[in-house]
């Protein structure tokens, strides 16, 4: 079946300053679920000079014990594959993130789109769509995809405090 969570922001800071507090969001004290992120890879392409990035987050499992049961879900790290494609000249940037854990059994992906604002070229419009489905979990499906769901917008919370936080701080 699935959950869904969507997110539109406007930061109100040119699109470069989005971008660059964006790639240094964490980790952050103000989130001690993401205990690292590692850019594996980092190209630019010199006929678009689109800058293409691969990164891997390393997070806490934060799965309830209770759940935690069934012997999968005892892993103490979840790890998150992030793809970027800048584009300066565009101004925009787009993202695709998927979990690396528990591929069998569940599925998160999230689309994020960075752009300047059509309504104001020194802000920043900022969407994200994301999606999770589990499977083979049986009855606990829906226990573990209302979890999630929960969680992630929690974090959606968080992460947007943590970019105002950078950016206050960058401009002021």
């Amino acid at each position: 079946m699935g959950v869904t969570v969507e997110v539109h922001r406007v930061y109100r800071y040119p699109f470069e300053q989005v971008v660059a507090s964006y790639l240094r969001k964490y980790p952050s004290p103000m989130d001690k679920h993401v205990m690292a992120v590692e850019t594996v890879e980092e190209k630019t392409d010199l006929s678009t000079g689109i800058v293409y990035r691969r990164r891997i987050a390393t997070c806490k499992n934060v799965i309830p014990e209770i759940l935690r049961k069934v012997s999968a879900l005892k892993v103490p790290d979840i790890y998150l594959e992030e793809e970027s494609w800048l584009n300066m000249q565009k101004r925009n940037m787009s993202m695709k993130t998927h979990c690396l854990t528990w591929t069998q059994y569940a599925s998160l992906s999230e689309e994020s789109v960075f752009r300047e604002s059509l309504e104001n070229p020194n802000w920043t419009d900022f969407t994200q769509k994301g999606r999770i489905s589990v499977t083979g979990a049986g009855l606990l499906n829906r226990v573990l995809e209302a979890f999630a769901q929960s969680f992630l917008k929690q974090g959606v919370k968080k992460g947007i405090k943590i970019m105002e936080t950078l950016l206050q701080e960058q401009c002021g």
